[in-house]
């Protein structure tokens, strides 16, 4: 017992080990400043008092006076704030902290003084975290967060990115998402993962449900008729001669009697048989019932759940057309990061010109959307291999939940039998077409998959030095050309080519004369 009590007591300063992260650990009992003991206690504190988001002076370590110096360097560097509640940062800040301290008796050996070379090892802690701490800002300013993008293994790449003129894009569609709020409202409401109390009035079904009415309904009342015959139920007093009793008919005998007779018969005092005079009676009358009813209901809105974007990339999206569907997809990369969600971009022109990626907030993934921020948009238009691509997307597990997002000008058109396999999905799968239209008007191709079109009527301010967009509206196509939709209406009536070829061979039908 003495020896587990010798132990415990020499092994007593090192129990601040058991509360840091293990990532501390060799930098904190191997350090040039100060003492072992005191070393570990005053970077607990120090670790501590950054998750709060405070600045005071671990007391013990650093030993004074670069234990103040230190202080006021985090708070002009603002650390504390981008340390509160932050482990994982709060860890990578001690760790550069111990590593520039420790280089204090390398300056002191090239011949600096302590001051010099303590105000040499701060000054560089300093300049290198307040570019950190820039970046951070920048990357919350983007994201909302950085989660894991600063970690030492990562800091190089991010910095390179950060530099690169694809950044700059990513920036500048930034700003403009703040002039764009109608877009965060389109991206959150993708996804079929969580109903909601809000109800969706473009997704209805029909619903049994149970319909107050105005029904004619029997009636059975009982009613008494005078003289009717009936079963006898025994005797009371009337003035009916026909049920009298015998014995008051012997009244009638008696010459003095008689009299009696003639007073009860008017007071309505004979006693006589009483009859069962009720019979039922049905009548017909309304009232208030309840039938079952076919209805159209709105369903519950979903949200939520992954998310499919398809950003046209043709040569005709050049301009503020181009600037608005690249916020489109910074808009839809942030949702999905804020909350959790995942998110897959197409990026299309022409023919068989698909640039398919997933999109995520780390290091791989910024990148990517660096990179294509960074591109000009150009080439041709090709709906349909977009398209069946997000289909074939669909099928997976972890995306039958998706919705599909396609942002484009509308200067394109689905075959028929991809516009058939989007019927189908709807249909079967429950998918959801949003459409952003970025041009002058709607276009058939456009009114024929997407479920709801949002038009970005000023698309062209967002570019450089373009004029407004002149008036249009978004029923030309339906006003004018109505037989050129692909409604079901228009199908039904649509024959075929061979059909349409059999008619003309076979030429005018001419009546026959009798």
């Amino acid at each position: 017992m003495a020896t587990s009590l010798l132990y415990e007591r020499l092994e007593a300063p090192l129990a601040p080990l058991d509360r840091l992260p293990r990532g501390l650990w060799l930098w904190s009992l191997i350090h040039s400043q100060g003492g072992l003991v005191p070393r570990l206690a005053g970077i607990e504190r120090l670790r501590a008092a950054l998750l709060e988001g405070c600045a005071t002076a671990a007391a013990g370590w650093p030993p004074e006076p670069l234990g103040e110096r230190l202080a006021d360097v985090l708070e002009a560097v603002d650390l504390p704030g981008h340390c509160a509640d932050e482990p994982a940062l709060t860890e990578t800040v001690l760790r550069s902290l111990c590593f520039h301290l420790d280089l204090i008796v390398d300056y002191m050996d090239r011949g600096d003084d302590v001051q010099a070379a303590e105000s040499l090892a701060l000054d560089s802690f300093a300049a290198e975290w307040k570019e950190r701490c820039g970046t951070m800002d920048e990357l919350t300013a983007i994201f909302g967060e950085y989660a894991d993008l600063v970690k030492n293994t990562r800091w190089d790449m991010m910095r390179g990115l950060l530099r690169s003129a694809g950044w700059q894009e990513v920036v500048r569609a930034r700003r403009l998402i703040e002039a764009l709020p109608e877009l965060a409202r389109i991206v959150r409401q993708l996804g079929r993962a969580r109903e909601t109390d809000e109800p969706d009035a473009s997704n209805r079904s029909e619903v049994r449900i149970m319909e107050e009415h105005l029904a004619m309904r029997e009636v059975e009342r009982i009613v008494q008729v005078p003289d009717y015959p009936g079963e006898t139920l025994g005797v009371r007093r009337s003035g009916r001669v026909a049920r009298m009793l015998p014995a008051e008919a012997m009244l009638l005998l008696h010459p003095r009697l008689r009299l009696v007779w003639h007073a009860r018969h008017a007071e309505r005092t004979l006693l006589s048989y009483q009859d069962d005079d009720r019979m039922p009676e049905i009548t017909h009358e309304l009232a208030p019932a309840w039938r079952p009813s076919s209805r159209r209901a709105p369903n519950k809105r979903l949200e939520m759940g992954p998310m499919l974007v398809c950003v046209d990339t043709s040569g005709s999206m050049q301009g503020g057309a181009e600037a608005v569907a690249k916020a489109v997809v910074l808009e839809a990369v942030r949702t999905a990061h804020a909350q959790r969600r995942a998110c897959h971009l197409f990026a299309f022109s022409g023919p068989e010109e698909i640039v398919e990626t997933e999109l995520a907030v780390d290091c791989e993934g910024i990148a990517r959307l660096t990179e294509f921020m960074g591109q000009t948009f150009h080439g041709g238009t090709d709906i349909s291999g977009p398209l069946e691509r997000a289909l074939a997307k669909l099928g997976e597990r972890n995306w039958q939940l998706a919705d599909l997002l396609i942002a484009s000008d509308g200067e394109f058109g689905a075959t028929p039998a991809v516009a058939a396999q989007i019927r189908r999905a709807k249909d079967a799968m429950g998918l959801r077409i949003q459409g952003i239209l970025i041009g002058d008007r709607e276009t058939v191709g456009f009114l024929e998959i997407a479920d709801d079109i949002h038009w970005m009527r000023d698309w062209r301010r967002y570019g450089s030095g373009e004029t407004q967009l002149p008036g249009a509206t978004r029923s030309l196509t339906a006003t004018y050309f109505p037989g050129a939709l692909r409604t079901p209406d228009n199908r039904d009536r649509t024959v075929s080519g061979a059909e349409a070829a059999q008619s003309v061979a076979g030429g005018p039908s001419v009546p026959r004369k009798e």
